[in-house]
């Protein structure tokens, strides 16, 4: 007579076996893998991923989790492979990411511009400016109470870019770094009658909400562009690699991009699609 352990064991060899085949039947079923993206408060605060993401879902059957925080956190759980993707607007960043190796390839999806908000009395004087340089001097001069993001984001990196144009090193009292998002920073400029510099998109979506008005606009050197890069699945093998490149594919695509186009808050239009059409041929391809 077998050793009534034999048949624990054989028992226990079958019921592992059978959950081991389970976890690599729902591994290799893709859609069930939540994709994590990485991107920034302008594109959440703006109320595009919202209308975006439903739809996506909607076509490929992957959830996507959004984690918004400022373009250089969403770079850096990128490269500690946190996340499966990201989405940000800080061009140089992006390149320096994907040329040490921690993102694949990076791919252009819309942009929108930067514009200055601050109070309607506008004590500073910078409506009539023509350049940013020449409004940031001015700010300055006059010692106007600025918000900065102060917290790494591509708003925050775009707005030490024009000091530097402008060549002013912003310090004292008047200067003030906040560490928080847009939609907080609008909010804070708010209460103290303060400059601030905002994407295009989180303006629209909050400006009903503040007293504060554009003060500059329509200079070349406030375009914000946003690219999309998946994470390297080299340098992460466990990532959702699949599941970022059904990401990427789709909101380059025509599907993506028209969506993108359409988003509006009234009559205003947030994003611009700026998706290479060849790109997504090249991309579709490759996949």
């Amino acid at each position: 007579m077998r050793n009534p352990l034999y048949y624990f064991q054989s028992v226990r060899f079958i019921v592992v076996g059978c959950l081991l085949l389970s976890g690599l039947v729902n591994a290799d079923d893709s859609n069930n893998q939540t994709i994590r993206l990485a991107t920034t408060t302008s594109t959440d605060n703006s109320g595009l991923l919202a209308d975006l993401l439903p739809a996506f879902t909607a076509s490929t059957g992957y959830p996507v989790h959004v984690i918004a925080v400022g373009t250089g956190k969403a770079l850096r759980m990128g490269r500690d492979g946190d996340v499966d993707v990201v989405l940000v607007h800080a061009r140089a960043a992006e390149d320096k990411f994907v040329a040490e190796g921690y993102g694949e390839k990076r791919y252009g999806v819309m942009y929108n511009d930067f514009v200055l908000v601050g109070p309607a009395s506008d004590p500073a004087g910078i409506t009539s400016e023509q350049d940013a340089t020449t409004v940031l001097k001015k700010l300055a001069e006059h010692q106007a109470i600025f918000i900065s993001r102060g917290d790494d984001s591509g708003t925050h990196k775009k707005e030490l870019g024009l000091w530097k144009e402008a060549g002013i090193e912003p310090e004292g009292r008047w200067y003030r770094e906040a560490g928080q998002g847009m939609g907080k920073v609008l909010q804070i400029a708010s209460e103290l009658d303060a400059y601030t510099l905002t994407d295009r998109g989180t303006w629209l979506a909050y400006k009903s909400k503040s007293p504060l008005k554009i003060g500059f606009e329509g200079d070349p050197l406030l375009f914000n562009p946003y690219g999309i890069i998946a994470v390297s699945p080299k340098r992460y093998p466990d990532i959702n690699n699949q599941g970022a490149n059904a990401l990427i594919k789709w909101m380059i695509s025509h599907d993506g991009q028209q969506r993108i186009g359409g988003f509006r808050i009234g009559n205003n239009q947030l994003f611009t699609p700026a998706a290479d059409a060849g790109a997504f041929a090249a991309f579709s391809t490759t996949q």
